[in-house]
């Protein structure tokens, strides 16, 4: 199994940018899918997550400016995000879990994609 994240870049605030996480070897559609986010210097936090039924959840900080979604003909879930912010500067990561639900906890993921840096200056 391979999940690869990518699409981060360098953008200024109030910008856009859509991650992507493709899966190999699993079918994203079947488990709950998480982005997280690592900033340099803090721990590993939750963003948001997909369940298999297409639920959603977000972290309070980025509701209203981050949308996740999942192309299950693509094997592919997608963070979209705008309006960005300078706290939003951290790596991303996508995940899938060991079960159909959205859980906030790491440790509740079976498998991470690489990570994509997603930097955004003021």
């Amino acid at each position: 199994v391979q999940l690869q994240a990518f699409g981060g870049g360098s953008v200024q605030a109030g910008g856009s940018l859509r991650l992507s996480c493709a899966a190999t070897g699993r079918t994203l559609s079947r488990y709950g899918t998480g982005w997280f986010r690592q900033a340099p210097g803090k721990e590993r936090e939750f963003v948001t997550g997909i369940s298999t039924g297409g639920g959603t959840n977000y972290q309070d900080s980025v509701k209203g400016r981050f949308t996740i979604s999942r192309d299950n003909a693509k094997n592919t879930v997608y963070l979209q995000m705008d309006s960005l912010k300078p706290e939003d500067t951290a790596i991303y990561y996508c995940a899938s879990g060991r079960t159909k639900f959205i859980t906030t906890r790491g440790r509740d993921y079976d498998y991470w994609g690489q990570g994509t840096q997603v930097t955004v200056s003021s």
